[in-house]
Formats: C-alpha cells, structure tokens, sequence
C-alpha cells in the first residue's frame, strides 16, 4: 500500500502523522510511504530522517492526496485537505466530527473512509488512540491555567502553590478520566488544593487509592459542581464523551458567580466544551476574558508540545496504521472491533452513531456498508 504523511496545516500545528521509526516500519512490511517535505520540521525531523528510512520526500501535499491510498495525519481535515480526497482513499486521523458540521459534510461528499483516532476502543473500554494526548492535555492544562492565574494574564494573581505562610490555590476537576487524572497528578504535583468530581463512584474511589488524602474527590451532581466551581481559581474541563459532543457542565449562570480572575481550562473544546461560554481559541490568541474570568479553549493543545506529542502518538497508531496497510481497510476493520468503532464515514455514510446523534443525522452500521 502507498501511504502519504502530510505536513499538518492547522494553526500552530507541528505535530506530525509518522515519525521515520513508524515509517520503517511500514516499509519493513513491504509498504511504501512518501511524505510531504519538511512535515516533521517543527519537531526537529529533516527530510534526511525520513529518507535515511526508505521514504520518499514529495514538495507538496497535492501529490500526497493525489497518489496515496492511506492518508495518516493528526489533526482534523482542514476544508482545504478535505476536498483533495477521494472515493476510496483511507483517511486515519482525529477527526472530532460531533460539533463540526462543515467537515463532516465534505468528508461525506468526498467518499473516503475517514477513521476517527478518538473512537477507536479496546478491551477495557478506553480510548487508546486518545489516551497519549489526553494524557499530554492534561498535564499541560495546569500548566497552562498556572500561567493564566498570572494578574499580567488577566488572572487573580494567585501562584497555585502557594510559599510558607501564604495558602496555596485551589484547582477543580471536572472528569476524573484521563485527562482528570494527569491534570490532578500535576496540580498536585505543585502542591495546589485540588478536587476531582465525576460521576463514576468505582473512578472516585481508584483515585482516592491512587493519590490518598492529597485529593479530595465529589461525586458529580449540579449542586457540588457549582460548589466547588465557585470556589476554584482554576476550573479543568475534563469530560469526555467517545464521539458526541461534550456536556455542558458549567453553565453561564454559574459562571458570572466566579471570583473575578479565575480560569478555566476546557480541554473537552475538541468535543464543543463542557463550559457553556467557552468557544475555541488557537496557540496564537489562547485566551479569552467573558465576566472577569480568563477562558483558555485551545483546540489542539498538545500541539504545543509536538515532539513528544507526537511520539506518543506514533506510538500508540503504528499497530493500527500496519493493520490498514497490510490488510487493507475493509478487511483490517472486519476483523478488529475496535477499529471499527474508529469508522466514523464510509463511501458517502455517516457510521458512528454517537456522532450521529450529535449532529442530527442518520447512521448506518459500519459492517453494512462495508458489506
């Protein structure tokens, strides 16, 4: 199978589809892949790596889509990338249809099979697709909402650990998953007040075993996520669910009842945000300011990390990406359940229903229309 790695074209976007050990690989199982020049520049890849590795260096991403029969990329289709592919071609990617109509539309009229990374399952219900960039997502919201509570930022000044004789901030997470787990692990790694709240009484407890009396965990309900959202200078979004569209959590109401410079971090912004007012913001304008509180809603935050962003990554998609390869699509998601609950369009359908659902559409069942 020819395959093509694109240069990523989204804002600030430097992460990259496969880096020249995932591509060896491939090659290794008798594939071939070519890759646009310069995609893995950001990251410190030349086009030397990647040729040193048996691949071809192509100038522009045109001929990528033009020849290749499996597109693997990190980031959503830009509208732009969407039109260039074709009936038949193998898309393998995050693509977070749920709240973006428009790339969903054009992914349909272009009859691709366009595979979702963050739907993609496995045996213990999780996400393992998902799992290196929330993982990295969470980790960086603390980060990130410790530089918003900067007063330079917009924030209230407040230094989330706190020195001797000064009491250290506090930090509310929302979802005790993924992200939830590696956001609380950092803010507690910088000796912050934090709380988890989720609606998983079996989730709260692993954390309680997990980090002991350093946490404090709530059960979910409306009433105790006001509560301890007021309550926070730094509020994680950190609720997923697989395929549709996040749930909002946070209302406006409640919003307008928070100490002026606190922040938020909604990492659930790729699913449309779990915060009523947040929208999405870029790496280039990352915040915003609505009722005194500072919004970061980045929608591709890992993307500020892309090396080991990606390697993660690349880690994780090589197993898939040489199921594809050496089997094909059809067969590869036949004989893989959890693959094929990565199918999220196929030849002009709409596959997942969750996505479906989300977006007010019709969905087929991805095994009939694979036939």
């Amino acid at each position: 199978m020819l395959i093509g790695v694109p240069k990523e074209i989204k804002n600030h976007e430097y992460r990259v589809g496969m880096v020249p050990a995932s591509v060896r690989e491939l090659i290794h199982n008798g594939h071939e892949v070519i890759v646009e020049t310069e995609a893995g520049k950001g990251i410190g890849l030349s086009d030397r790596d990647y040729e040193a590795v048996g691949a071809k260096i192509v100038k522009t991403a045109e001929e990528i889509f033009k020849r290749a029969e499996l597109i693997v990329k990190v980031k959503e289709p830009q509208p732009q990338e969407c039109k260039r592919l074709r009936s038949g071609q193998i898309l393998f990617t995050y693509l977070h249809l749920a709240p973006d109509p428009e790339q969903t539309e054009l992914l349909l009229t272009s009859k691709c099979t366009a595979i979702a990374y963050e739907t993609v399952t496995d045996d213990r219900g999780g996400l393992p697709l998902l799992a290196p960039m929330s993982e990295v997502a969470g980790r960086m919201s603390i980060q990130a909402g410790a530089h918003c509570l900067e007063k330079a930022q917009g924030g209230s000044g407040i230094l989330l650990s706190g020195v001797p004789g000064v009491v250290p901030g506090s930090v509310t997470v929302i979802g005790g998953g993924v992200v939830g787990t590696n956001a609380a692990r950092m803010a507690m790694g910088m000796e912050a007040h934090v709380t988890v709240l989720d609606k998983s009484l079996n989730r709260l407890k692993e954390l309680d075993f997990q980090f002991g009396s350093k946490l404090t965990t709530i059960y979910a309900t409306r009433d105790s996520i006001e509560e301890y959202v007021l309550s926070a200078d730094l509020v994680i979004g950190a609720v997923l669910v697989p395929g549709a569209a996040a749930p909002k959590l946070v209302t406006e109401e409640m919003l307008k009842k928070m100490r002026p410079g606190s922040v938020i971090v909604d990492v659930a912004i790729d699913q449309g945000g779990c915060f009523e007012t947040s929208r999405p913001t870029t790496h280039t304008q990352p915040t915003y300011i609505q009722d005194g509180v500072v919004h970061y809603c980045v929608t591709n935050m890992p993307g500020a990390v892309p090396r080991t962003a990606t390697f993660a990554l690349n880690n994780a998609t090589l197993p898939f990406i040489i199921a594809l390869a050496n089997k094909g699509a059809k067969r590869a998601l036949l004989e893989d359940k959890h693959l094929m609950n990565g199918l999220n369009v196929h030849n002009g359908h709409l596959t997942h229903a969750a996505v479906a659902t989300a977006l007010k559409r019709d969905s087929v069942a991805p095994a009939s229309v694979l036939g």
